[in-house]
């Protein structure tokens, strides 16, 4: 028998029970939409993540005073988080072969107030390079200036978030003076907007200034939170953090051996770490989601159990007139194959469907690609051979005579 009419056999015997074999395609369909619909969703944000860490710079690298204690260390002292100065910036910008921008950091938290407004925000001291460092733009008005920075001029560059909390009727910011911890500062500048990232964070709610403002004229301290720093390429950034510690334990005369006293952390680890927790996430979710294709591979193999049953004699008269073991399994397993993939079909689409309406309710980030379709309509193809094989081969092996008889 050849396999043209195999196939038109197993097709009638399909239609000749529509909704019980539409029922036993129904696990296959969940499973198949949900694993799509998880992978999809995992996929998104992953790519969202990635996304908005490149916002950021992806080859940014952060350094930050004291030892690399890791999550579960002992709290830093006093003398720790001073560990890093001017000296170390000025050093690392003359001596760094693999920056493309450097920028000193420090910051303090408080009221910004201008007139009746007020807003609790935090003020951040860089220089212009911290603009290269984080991808950051001045819309309107100008950024300071080195002699800005030279004086310790009281002149600042706001974003978004600040402009709408402090100027709600639509004044210009560009001019007028605001107050950071009864410290007069003229806006200068207001940045581009960039909106939030994927943890959450307002990347427009932020006052900068010149560094040599924020430590004279608001902290008087002479030692820096941080020092933030781009390598000239991704691929540079290793390069770039292994130059960088030489040069500070150089500059903080660390011996041999002797733990840094200081950190040093990039985007690109950053973004390594998100992406493995994804990774974990993701899998995790289309394993549960898998679950499905499992029950409805077991609903497959009941359903032909139940077949082989029903059509015990039709087995046994098509024995009896010359058909070969071979083509009643073969028949059975087209049958639960095209049952399968059937289901697969629809569950591919519905899982599709289930995605794009995801995106559009909830607002989440989705990444539907090819591999995952193909995934998902192999697995659901090995399931009906898989499931469909036992029932086949238990139908191939009946004994014509005992068959026919079969009541």
């Amino acid at each position: 028998m050849n396999f043209t009419n195999l196939f038109k056999i197993a097709l009638k015997a399909i239609n000749n029970n529509k909704t019980r074999s539409f029922l036993t395609m129904l696990g296959i369909i969940i499973g198949v939409a949900s694993v799509i619909a998880m992978l999809a969703i995992g996929q998104g944000s992953k790519v969202s993540i990635q996304k908005n860490i490149a916002e950021m710079g992806s080859n940014m690298i952060m350094i930050n005073p004291g030892a690399d204690r890791g999550p579960g260390g002992a709290r830093m002292s006093a003398d720790d988080m001073q560990t890093l100065t001017l000296n170390d910036y000025n050093t690392i910008v003359d001596q760094s072969k693999y920056l493309a921008a450097v920028s000193p950091n420090v910051s303090s938290g408080g009221q910004i107030i201008f007139g009746n407004n007020n807003y609790q925000s935090s003020v951040t001291g860089v220089s212009q390079g911290y603009l290269t460092i984080r991808q950051l733009s001045v819309e309107s008005g100008d950024m300071f200036t080195d002699a800005d920075i030279k004086s310790a001029a009281k002149v600042c560059v706001i974003g978004k978030t600040i402009v709408d909390n402090l100027f709600p009727n639509g004044a210009d910011p560009i001019g007028q003076i605001i107050r950071f911890k009864q410290i007069p500062v003229k806006v200068i500048g207001v940045l581009k907007s960039k909106g939030y990232n994927s943890m959450g964070m307002d990347q427009d709610d932020i006052v900068l200034m010149p560094y040599t403002t924020v430590m004279k004229r608001v902290l008087a301290q002479t030692y820096l939170s941080g020092i933030y720093a781009s390598a000239i390429t991704e691929d540079m950034t290793d390069q770039a953090i292994e130059d960088v510690t030489t040069i500070l334990r150089t500059n903080h005369k660390l011996r041999d051996g002797a733990d840094d006293d200081f950190s040093i952390r990039s985007q690109e680890e950053l973004s390594s770490m998100m992406t493995s927790t994804t990774d974990m996430m993701t899998i995790l979710l289309a394993c549960v989601a898998g679950i499905s294709l499992v029950v409805g591979g077991i609903g497959i193999m009941n359903i032909m159990y139940v077949s082989v049953t029903e059509r015990t004699r039709e087995i046994g008269l098509r024995m009896s007139v010359g058909a070969r073991g071979i083509d009643i399994l073969s028949q059975f397993l087209i049958e639960a194959i095209l049952i399968s993939v059937t289901g697969g079909i629809i569950g591919v689409i519905l899982g599709i469907g289930a995605s794009y309406f995801v995106k559009s309710i909830l607002n989440w980030p989705i990444s539907i690609e090819a591999w995952t379709v193909a995934l998902s309509f192999l697995v659901c193809s090995i399931t009906g051979v898989f499931f469909g094989w036992y029932p086949a081969k238990k139908a191939a092996n009946l004994d014509p005579i005992e068959a026919i008889r079969y009541e």
